[in-house]
């Protein structure tokens, strides 16, 4: 048994010594933007269109959080009841140092380094996200001089 355990623990430090994925679960040298929805949230569904379309974007990907933690097929219902056309993952609060969130819609903007540039309450459209990726494109009313 005790040979057993020594094997065990060395095949686990060696598993986690062979590590090398990305710092964070998200594709590197793009921007992430993760949203907490759930069904029974009528912001949620005016916004799905705009995240659907954010998500065509090449630098943008764009990934969804149930709020109610649904999983399988009762997961797999709301997705379609909603037309959510990017992909769903676990709850990365906790990875990324932050609080799950207790208001819907929010969403988190993360850099292509892993870092979240902007936490967003309340629906937002691809033009409000797109406002913190790449601010220097972002619309301004003219400013007097």
């Amino acid at each position: 048994m005790r040979s057993l355990q020594h094997s065990l623990a060395t095949f686990i430090l060696l598993a986690l010594a062979s590590c090398t994925g990305p710092k964070h679960p998200f594709q590197d040298d793009n921007w992430a933007v993760v949203n907490y929805w759930a069904v029974w949230c009528k912001p949620c569904r005016e916004e799905i269109p705009e995240l659907n379309e954010l998500n065509k974007s090449a630098d943008v990907q764009v990934f969804g959080v149930n709020f109610d933690r649904k999983t399988g097929e009762a997961l797999a219902v709301d997705s379609k009841t909603l037309g959510l056309e990017f992909t769903n993952i676990d709850d990365p609060s906790q990875s990324l140092g932050v609080e799950r969130p207790s208001v819907l819609p929010t969403t988190l903007v993360i850099n292509p380094e892993g870092e979240i540039e902007a936490v967003l309450a309340g629906p937002q459209t691809a033009a409000t996200i797109l406002a913190v990726i790449k601010p220097d494109l972002a619309v301004t009313p003219d400013k007097e001089t």
